[in-house]
């Protein structure tokens, strides 16, 4: 007697399976339905099941822009480019508030811890004519201040002088040049 494979062994149950019981859902088909599509624009997560050469014809006159005018389609297309996000232009919108509150509870105090370096510069203050005192008033701050302070201070001027913000004027580009310089300077001190 030839040995049979488990594949042999649990053909018939195979024949019992879900998509084998259930039937294409085009009129007057009498095939199996294995193959799904959508079904329709409002419940796409819904299916109907079709076999396989009426699920091509389904899926060649199915538009899921149907009904819909061409403003409405440019909306959804715009929403589907920002994963159906809110966005807003660079300066306004959620951002980090002024007094150094994320808008949020912060009980750990993840945000508002300083590393060891930080405190140690607290400790003792720069020239006003040194390159670090020059660079803080820039920026600025008045020393003593932490490598935090700095950041959150260039990222506000940095958004408040980009040129995207401002329109360009000349300026605020050079204002943001000196800035970037007075950054590097204390981000090298700071290190």
């Amino acid at each position: 007697m030839a040995r049979q494979t488990p594949d042999a062994i649990q053909q018939p149950f195979r024949d019992q399976t879900a998509a084998d019981c259930r039937r294409c859902e085009w009129p007057c088909c009498e095939e199996a339905a294995e193959h799904r599509a959508p079904h329709s624009r409002e419940r796409l997560q819904e299916y109907r099941w079709f076999c396989l050469e009426h699920v091509r014809e389904y899926n060649k006159s199915w538009n899921y822009y149907a009904g819909l005018s061409e403003d409405e389609i440019d909306r959804l297309n715009r929403l589907d480019t920002i994963w159906q996000r809110p966005t807003w232009r660079l300066g306004s919108g959620p951002t980090k508030r002024p007094n150094g509150d994320y808008g949020f509870k912060d009980d750990f105090g993840f945000f508002h811890e300083e590393d060891e370096s930080d405190q140690r510069r607290r400790q003792g203050r720069p020239a006003a004519n040194s390159e670090e005192g020059r660079a803080l008033a820039a920026l600025g701050l008045e020393s003593p201040a932490s490598f935090a302070e700095i950041k959150v201070r260039y990222k506000e001027l940095v958004k408040l002088l980009h040129p995207d913000t401002n329109n360009g004027r000349s300026e605020d580009e050079e204002r943001l040049k000196l800035i970037n310089q007075a950054y590097a300077t204390l981000r090298a001190i700071h290190a």
